[in-house]
């Protein structure tokens, strides 16, 4: 696995599927965002770190896009500009980083006997938090009777 850092782009799987998405058609690059995302979402039986580091990738992607988000900050993604992506992208890159952080993906195994597994793990959970945020817990109020 040629991987540098932990950020979304920081592998050679990742980095490729930029170039990918930078040669490909300006019309070909939702729907190969599309295609990544569904395929993790998808819930294989046990998700291969190839396909789990383009989901990151793309997941990241759909994060840059949205208006809580910010740019990937990674030399390593794609240098061409992306369309806009649905907005159901959303929820299916929610969907993709799930099954990228659960038990059944060789990535997070990986990652999970790795010194920086802790704060790959929180880089997931962060692009995930953008996509989906967490309902803060509410206050019990007490009401005098």
């Amino acid at each position: 696995m040629g991987t540098w850092n932990i950020g979304p782009f920081d592998n050679d799987t990742a980095a490729d599927f930029a170039g990918d998405l930078d040669e490909a058609a300006a019309e070909e690059r939702v729907p190969m965002i599309r295609r990544v995302l569904e395929r993790a979402a998808a819930g294989v039986e046990f998700l291969e770190i190839p396909d789990a580091e383009r989901a990151v990738a793309a997941a990241a992607l759909v994060v840059a896009q949205h208006p809580a988000g910010g740019p990937l900050g990674s030399g390593y993604g794609p240098s061409e500009p992306l369309p806009r992506f649905p907005v159901e992208f959303r929820t299916l890159a929610v969907a993709a980083l799930d099954q990228v952080a659960g038990g059944l993906c060789e990535l997070a195994v990986v990652w999970g006997e790795a010194v920086d597994g802790p704060e790959w793990r929180r880089d997931i959970v962060r692009l995930r938090d953008v996509l989906d945020p967490p309902v803060p817990p509410q206050e019990e109020t007490l009401f005098a009777v």
